[in-house]
């Protein structure tokens, strides 16, 4: 998986490329905590790109909507597929994670 990001002002960006296994996870974590010390305070996963998630991508992303929640924070997922929207469905996730079709609309939510 390759991760790139993008911020703007406490909006992060993380754009996730290819799959996102048990492999990824670390490198994920690492790459959200570099963004949150400098001065991110909201997360934005775009997930156009994301060709395939496992369990335990989609637990990290559960905890750092819990981590971001705690510091006052907010987690979006931008651009999921029809894939992903259905395993978030059957996952109950749906109920979890707020998706958006645009950073745009992803950023206003946060008002």
């Amino acid at each position: 998986m390759k991760i790139s990001h993008q911020d703007y002002e406490t909006v992060g960006v993380l754009t996730l490329s290819g799959d996102y296994t048990s492999d990824d996870v670390e490198h994920f974590k690492r790459v959200a905590s570099e963004r949150r010390s400098a001065g991110v305070k909201h997360i934005m996963i775009d997930c156009e790109n994301l060709e395939f998630v496992d369990s335990a991508g989609l637990e990290s992303w559960l905890r750092l909507q819990e981590s971001l929640g705690e510091s006052g924070g907010q987690m979006r997922l931008l651009r999921p597929d029809d894939v992903l929207t259905r395993i978030l469905a059957l996952t109950r996730l749906d109920l979890a994670f707020e998706a958006h079709p645009t950073v745009e609309s992803a950023v206003r939510s946060l008002r």
